[in-house]
């Protein structure tokens, strides 16, 4: 049985070309596939997915904050990254992977550590070589935006040689 920290916890490239994206997504939501590493340590897990349409909850914690004391954006980028992106993944095919390209975040007002948070990624155009999708983060509790984003992910069919 593979250690949950370790990368044999994550499925295998053969696994997961097996599956659409959107079929990886619900069996990560289910807890059928591990969660991803990062999730673990930024404290944040899908929550719902439909094909073009992800979200995560989360909430930062003190390990997540700057020397400043305030939440790290690199937190917002890490969670808007996920929920952006796997929006882009629920709309692909079996044999199909993707990976961020670029993204762009707006911080628009800072999350207190310790608030619960939602990251909704909403998919705005799935091609066959790129995928764009835009992101929110909400406070679950009294709705205000606190970051928002976009993103543009590469679309590939890797190589197999079987």
């Amino acid at each position: 049985m593979p250690i949950a920290n370790s990368p044999a916890a994550l499925p295998d490239q053969a696994e997961t070309l097996s599956m659409s994206g959107l079929e990886y997504m619900q069996k990560l939501l289910s807890g059928e596939i591990a969660g991803t590493p990062i999730s673990r340590t930024l404290n944040f897990h899908p929550y719902a997915v439909e094909k073009g349409r992800v979200t995560y909850r989360g909430t930062p914690e003190f390990a997540h904050a700057n020397q400043m004391g305030g939440l790290h954006g690199g937190w917002y980028g890490a969670v808007l990254d996920s929920c952006m992106a796997t929006a882009v993944m629920s709309m692909l095919p079996k044999g199909s992977v993707y990976t961020t390209l670029e993204f762009k975040i707006n911080i628009t007002r800072a999350i207190p550590l310790g608030m619960l948070v939602e990251a909704i990624g909403s998919i705005q155009h799935c091609g066959r070589s790129t995928g764009v999708a835009n992101g929110e983060i909400r406070g679950v509790e009294d709705g205000k935006l606190y970051a928002a984003g976009s993103t543009t992910c590469l679309i590939m069919t890797p190589h197999r040689d079987d």
